[in-house]
């Protein structure tokens, strides 16, 4: 899969994630200081075929967490899901 595609594909994995966490937060309008575990849960099995190695949900939970810090450090008005989503894949290895 060419590299704008899994972009474009783990972004919208990622969007999908967000609009499930706030679902299922919904008592508390989404907010969650855990939300890194719980997207890990909910994307473990979904990234398979993006990477070719499947990845830890602690791998997961690290890379959300060091594209949240790198987002709010450098671009905190980017689009959070392509941000992430480009960063993810540039820092897996």
């Amino acid at each position: 899969m060419a590299t704008s595609d899994r972009v474009r594909v783990l972004a919208a994995l990622l969007r999908e994630t967000g609009r499930a966490h706030h679902q299922a937060f919904l008592d508390v309008n989404g907010g969650d200081p855990e939300w890194p575990i719980w997207y890990a849960e909910h994307l473990h099995e979904r990234l398979a075929g993006i990477f070719e190695k499947s990845l830890t949900k602690s791998e997961i939970t690290y890379l959300l967490v060091a594209a949240e810090r790198e987002q709010a450090a450098r671009n905190p008005g980017a689009d959070w899901p392509e941000f992430y989503a480009r960063f993810i894949l540039e820092h897996h290895r």
